[in-house]
Parts: C-alpha cells; structure tokens; sequence
C-alpha cells in the first residue's frame, strides 16, 4: 500500500498545526483535545518547520517541571523532520519511522505538506494488506 491511499482512508481533515511562537500548553490542550500525538509546526500549515509530540513534553515536563508549559513550542520542537512522499510504501514508511524511532510524519508533495501519517496508520495499512494476501491465498488453495 502506498501513502496516498493511507491518506484516502483516513479521515480527511484539515492537517493540525500550530505556530511556532505558541505555547506549549496551547499545543497540549489542542493534542488532548483532537486526541492526537503530535501538531507540525507551521507558520502557513504548507511548510512545516518542525514538530511536536507528546513525547516531547513528556521529556520536558520530566526534566524541568510545568514550567516548560509556558514556553514556546519552537523550544521544544523537533526540527529535523523526516516526511515522505505519497508514491513512498508503507514498507518504506515504517522501516524509516523504526529506524529514527518516531511516530509520525508528514507527507510532502511538491514542496507542500498534503497530510500527516503515524505509526498507527501503516500499521492498519499492513494489517490490511496482509488480509488481503490470506483470503487470495486461501482462494487459491480452495480452487476459487
């Protein structure tokens, strides 16, 4: 399966961005209340410039306390983002986010990001896929 047909059976919605000069209780609230894991951050919502996960705070409020609550998110951001492309497989796609050890990425396409993509959703995809791949072979063996 390829990423656009991940993004087709999603949900279509708008992609959830924040700016980077928010805070990161706004970013907080706007992740609990969308129950989502992570915002890109984006001036335009076309350009990410990073993004944040819920791992993130995590991390600070673990290490610093709430304080970390009222800082900007383009502190605690991760700037350098790893995306994929729409033609790109959920093979491809899981392998990178296994081996860099995150969650989600978003999806570019001619220099403009189209959607965003987690773990959650290649997994589906796969799981899917592999159905498929039982009931054809179980057609096979069964003479359908």
């Amino acid at each position: 399966m390829q990423v656009h047909q991940m993004l087709r059976a999603k949900s279509q919605g708008q992609i959830v961005t924040v700016k980077p000069e928010s805070s990161v209780a706004d970013a907080a609230r706007l992740l609990s209340e969308r129950r989502i894991g992570a915002v890109i951050v984006s001036i335009d919502g076309k350009q990410p410039l990073g993004i944040l996960s819920e791992r993130d705070i995590v991390r600070d409020l673990g290490r610093r306390g709430a304080s970390c609550m009222a800082d900007k998110v383009e502190a605690l951001m991760t700037r350098n983002l790893i995306s994929c492309a729409p033609d790109d497989s959920a093979d491809s796609v899981l392998e990178r986010m296994t081996q860099g050890r995150f969650r989600h990425m978003p999806v570019m396409q001619d220099g403009a990001m189209i959607g965003i993509i987690s773990i959650g959703d290649v997994v589906a995809a796969r799981i899917s896929e592999l159905a498929m791949e039982k009931d054809a072979l179980a057609g096979m063996i069964m003479g359908n």
